[in-house]
């Protein structure tokens, strides 16, 4: 109870902080992380451990990818070649249905590509097509998010799912055949929050790094197909690797070598910024140099960079701290069907952070319950692994590096960020549990 207390007021401080107190959001985290050490009675080793473990491998998963993926969006806004996609896919959406577009690409590209990678990579053309479309970015940043942390928690091959569906022993294809529709049902409501609440909150969807007149570009733009390179080379090459990896086309040799190497993020990144080398018309080298485009996108990222890396250091000192544990094992003994799964994920994930350790937690704590709380069939485990998922989606917010990475990269305030994309993760998660135990009423057999 007093690690869970400590949590709440943990989570109070931080936004009292930032918001009330005008504290800068890196200085807040890792002072708040520090303090919930301390507090929870962890040793100063421990804390400092937590302090350069979390930070560390924060900024080693993403930190790379914001850099190039900010460097890829700004040579395509310098060039024009975001707005020349924007006039493509505006021509064929239509102005009206630009935000349940953005979380469809969102939803599809975050199958097989990490959640926050693929938000990196489509947050320039979802800038330029909310420009054009005349909307705040509020409204598509959410709608963006929420369709690429729907499929990122709910459907195999993203890690997270996978080792549920392993430690549960789920079938993995009723796992993608339920949690397709599942995750598809689960962003509607999100992208109607994202747009009822976005369009309250006016956010400049035009470009930071750049001159920010778009009419001096007209004349010099790439095509929409030269434009479209940067980001979808680097989707295909990352798909490319996760197809392979999860029907086992290639285990060895060659050409086995070549797509792991070029279907990591990072690498698949930097091909697309290569790409994005030769949009601007003058092109070549000198558009990553400092004082080039790219050269400008760094120095925005950096300030991106560290507060991701300070929420990475919140979520570890609580998973020192052993939270998760402390919550997986007060709710453990409760019987409430495949509502149990779903709460503990939950109540892991608020705690903690991360959706792929809510996942991989609770799959350990509840698999050998399945049998006692009468799921244990081929479709009730399929589906205990989508209550998880449903779980480990929920209100993502300040202690989560996705929060801070979606926020930043989206000109969210604090604020604005808890408003809106932490009550949209919220929304979803809330859905897919609900329609997991509607599954199983209608199929199990017997009402969970």
């Amino acid at each position: 109870m007093t690690l869970i207390l400590l949590l709440l007021g943990a989570i109070a401080f931080i936004v009292i902080a930032i918001v009330r107190f005008r504290l800068h959001p890196f200085l807040a985290l890792l002072l708040t992380a520090i303090g919930f050490g301390l507090l929870a009675g962890m040793s100063g080793e421990a804390i400092t451990t937590a302090i350069t473990q979390g930070f560390g491998n924060t900024l080693g998963a993403v930190g790379p990818l914001i850099v190039v993926g900010v460097m890829i969006g700004a040579l395509l806004e310098v060039s024009g070649g975001a707005y020349a996609l924007a006039d493509r896919v505006m021509k064929w959406l239509g102005q009206k249905r630009i935000t349940w577009g953005m979380a469809l690409v969102g939803f599809v590209t975050s199958i097989p590509v990490f959640g926050d990678s693929a938000f990196i990579i489509l947050q320039s053309l979802n800038r330029a097509l909310t420009r054009r479309a005349g909307l705040s970015l509020a409204v598509t940043a959410t709608a963006l998010a929420a369709g690429t942390t729907a499929t990122h928690c709910l459907v195999p091959p993203t890690p997270g799912p996978i080792a549920a569906a392993e430690l549960i022993d789920a079938d993995l294809g009723l796992v993608i055949g339920w949690g397709l529709p599942i995750a598809l049902l689960s962003t509607v409501p999100a992208v109607l929050w994202a747009r009822w609440m976005g369009s309250r909150i006016w956010i400049d969807p035009a470009p930071r790094i750049i001159d920010r007149d778009e009419e001096a570009n007209k004349t010099v733009r790439p095509g929409a197909l030269k434009a479209a390179l940067p980001i979808f080379v680097p989707l295909v090459l990352i798909m490319m690797k996760s197809v392979n990896d999860y029907a086992g086309w290639l285990t060895e040799g060659v050409a086995f070598s070549v797509i792991s190497f070029i279907g990591t993020p990072l690498i698949a990144l930097l091909l697309g910024l290569a790409c994005a080398v030769r949009l601007p018309a003058e092109g070549g080298l000198a558009m990553l140099s400092i004082d080039g485009p790219a050269g400008k996108a760094v120095r925005t990222a950096a300030v991106i960079i560290i507060i991701t890396g300070a929420g990475g250091v919140f979520g570890m000192m609580l998973r020192s701290a052993g939270v998760a544990e402390v919550l997986g094992t007060s709710l453990g003994g409760a019987t409430l069907g495949l509502w149990l799964p779903f709460i503990v994920a939950a109540a892991i994930r608020v705690a903690q952070g991360s959706a792929t350790v809510s996942i991989v937690t609770t799959a350990a704590l509840v698999a050998p319950l399945l049998g006692d709380l009468g799921l244990d069939t081929d479709l009730g485990r399929a589906l205990v692994v989508l209550a998880i998922g449903g779980g480990s989606a929920v209100f993502s917010h300040a202690n989560d590096s996705g929060f801070w990475v979606i926020s930043q990269l989206s000109d969210m305030k604090v604020s604005q960020g808890l408003r809106l994309h932490t009550v949209a993760t919220g929304l979803l998660g809330i859905t897919a549990a609900v329609a997991v135990n509607i599954v199983w009423w209608i199929w199990g057999g017997v009402p969970a």
